[in-house]
């Protein structure tokens, strides 16, 4: 048979038993019996014994004992490691970076979170005439944008000791007002800057978590303020959440 490069149609009804029973498991929450892993997946308690023996056999279930009852595996845990260590965070973002530009028709940026600052690793550019730039490797001032702020206010960044720089007459540079920024921002889910760190940008960003709960990411949305002013800005808020709230889920974080 030739090859195609594609995967094949046809599928093994006896893995698609296997993955019920995993499925039954996972939604169960703890241990399950024979029997009611068979009447939560309609299939004959005989079937899913042999099915578990097999599961049990390679670390995928595990058997308990002390109950007779079954459970999810460390082996589940080993193949979802690797998985995620495969993961490379723009591969993942790219694709809610492009919907987010569909979305508010500005530019979307992602960025990897630094001892003090972000630093730009990706971005998909607006379609518009007037854009605003992003640059790769560019860092986001802690204290004078979008990014540096949800750096602050989500991560363990902290900033240097000293006066605070400011880059346009809006650049928030006495700490007190700065901290109840990062205060707003965390209530929120998001942060923002208008005109902060230069005078006609202003930009949102969120961050999105590894499986461990921590900051992997920050997802931003920046244009020029003539046409990305306070009504666009919140309009971007929804798309920006559910963009970084896909990342995290790909890369194994769940909501507690």
């Amino acid at each position: 048979m030739p090859r195609t490069g594609q995967p094949a149609i046809r599928r093994v009804a006896a893995v698609e038993r296997a993955l019920a029973v995993l499925d039954a498991l996972s939604d169960g929450g703890g241990e399950l019996g024979t029997n009611e892993i068979a009447r939560r997946t309609g299939i004959n308690a005989s079937t899913v014994s042999r099915l578990l023996a097999t599961l049990v056999s390679t670390g995928i279930v595990e058997h308990v004992p002390a109950t007779g009852r079954y459970r999810l595996g460390p082996r589940l845990l080993q193949l979802g490691n690797l998985v995620l260590g495969r993961l490379d965070l723009r591969d993942v973002a790219r694709p809610y970076l492009q919907e987010l530009v569909r979305a508010t028709g500005e530019t979307a940026t992602l960025s990897a979170p630094g001892e003090h600052d972000a630093i730009t690793i990706d971005f998909v550019q607006s379609d518009a005439v007037v854009q605003s730039v992003a640059r790769l490797g560019r860092p986001s001032i802690g204290h004078a944008t979008a990014t540096g702020k949800a750096l602050l206010a989500f991560g363990e960044a902290h900033l240097p000791g000293g006066r605070l720089k400011a880059y346009t007459p809006r650049t928030i540079t006495n700490r007190r007002d700065l901290e109840q920024e990062l205060e707003r921002a965390c209530r929120d889910g998001y942060a923002m800057s208008v005109g902060e760190r230069e005078p006609d940008l202003n930009a949102v960003a969120a961050p999105a978590f590894d499986r461990d709960g921590r900051l992997a990411a920050i997802v931003g949305v920046q244009g020029p303020e003539s046409r990305f002013g306070d009504k666009a800005m919140h309009f971007a808020v929804a798309p920006l959440l559910a963009a970084t709230a896909g990342i995290s889920s790909s890369l194994g974080w769940t909501a507690g």
